[in-house]
């Protein structure tokens, strides 16, 4: 198996992955969004991630990440494990690139998200009941095929294309006092980082994750990465257990505040942007407006807020806005 090998990461390697992946990610617009912030009691400007063609920003770090091999590690082919956003995003481009994926996800995986990725030419196997289950079986194909394993956070290449997000958004907009960003495993929230006190050291930098898989907040109180316990969440694509070490080593010494948002946060959160803004976010992709929502992001007056994914199963959503028109919602929002 080849498994790229964490490595140091500046500035210089998020703006080579802007570089690399030019033309081929789209650059999402970055829209001050006026309902939301008279809702909010702060000026609020969206980025637009959502909007790239497989609905999420996973595809920065997928793109960069597949750009990255050697023309003998393409050949090879790569393997991946995940139940949604990296696994899409690695079969779009893999596609375009004519690299051979395939993608291991939990038996549980959502049909539909099977289903996509089948229809952009990855092979997909179901094996086991969670992530960590389908992530040591994606190791061990790697291992047997002589493929590179592409972690969906915690590698070198990933953390640089998630990190192009942040430097569209400080080139596209004013000077921000914060950009609230969430985190699961920590890869966006490691590339941004670096970016964003690189490029505009006085910008906050806040990193929001569900109360129910807080694991950076544990990190930090373990002084390292640990296992916490993952209950249910709307932002299921935040819900890791364990974040990266890599992530982990480079995001903290650069992050102003670590917040946590409830499950009705969340849903407020979808239910606003989707009533006020126009807007459909999964619960990932949600979450950092959440935090503002809740008007846990304080001493900003002018904040910058991605909208990072909107693959939310629409039985979900609808349950959502029901919750939030008064109505006894048709079945649980974190089921």
């Amino acid at each position: 198996m080849k498994t790229k090998k964490p490595n140091p990461l500046s500035l210089a390697d998020v703006q080579t992955a802007a570089r690399r992946i030019a033309g081929g990610v789209r650059q999402t617009p970055l829209l001050r969004a006026d309902a939301l912030s008279s809702i909010a009691g702060m000026e609020i400007w969206l980025k637009r991630d959502d909007l790239q063609r497989t609905g999420a920003f996973k595809e920065r770090g997928a793109r960069n990440a597949l750009l990255s091999l050697s023309e003998a590690e393409r050949a090879c082919g790569v393997v991946a494990a995940s139940a949604g956003n990296h696994a899409l995003g690695l079969a779009f481009h893999a596609g375009q690139l004519g690299v051979r994926l395939t993608v291991v996800m939990p038996s549980h995986a959502a049909h539909v998200k099977v289903n996509r990725c089948l229809g952009l030419g990855a092979e997909v196997v179901l094996h086991g009941a969670n992530f960590e289950q389908a992530e040591a079986k994606a190791r061990e194909l790697a291992t047997a095929t002589g493929a590179t394993y592409v972690h969906p956070f915690d590698d070198a290449s990933v953390i640089a294309g998630q990190g192009t997000l942040a430097l569209e958004t400080l080139a596209q907009g004013p000077a921000f006092d914060a950009l609230v960003l969430p985190v699961g495993g920590g890869g966006l929230l490691a590339g941004a980082a670096l970016a964003v006190k690189a490029l505009s050291p006085s910008t906050r930098v806040i990193a929001v994750e569900p109360a129910n898989a807080a694991g950076f907040l544990g990190a930090c109180l373990r002084d390292g990465p640990w296992a916490v316990p993952v209950l249910p969440s709307l932002a299921d694509g935040l819900a890791v257990s364990r974040v990266g070490e890599l992530t982990w080593r480079t995001a903290v010494p650069l992050v102003d505040e670590f917040l946590t948002v409830t499950e009705d946060e969340l849903a407020d959160a979808i239910a606003v942007l989707s009533r006020a803004g126009g807007v459909l976010a999964e619960g990932a992709g949600a979450a950092a407006f959440a935090a503002v929502l809740a008007g846990k992001v304080r001493g900003a007056a002018r904040v910058a807020v991605p909208i990072t994914g909107r693959n939310i199963d629409p039985a979900r959503h609808q349950a959502v806005l029901w919750r939030d028109s008064g109505c006894n919602a048709p079945r649980s929002l974190a089921a």
